[in-house]
């Protein structure tokens, strides 16, 4: 799965996936979310682009 973040305050991260959703998560959740992909740990960007 293919999507792309941008963090939108220091508490919130929008994820846009390519199929054209989009949800705004809180750092837990988002937390929650890279640990569900399988992803551990991404460099602090404002926005990152990652591919599965």
């Amino acid at each position: 799965m293919s999507f792309n973040m941008n963090r939108i305050n220091p508490n919130q991260t929008q994820v846009f996936f390519h199929d054209g959703r989009f949800e705004t998560l809180t750092n837990e959740e988002l937390d929650e979310f890279l640990l569900h992909m399988g992803i551990s740990e991404l460099k602090d960007t404002s926005e990152q682009s990652v591919l599965e």
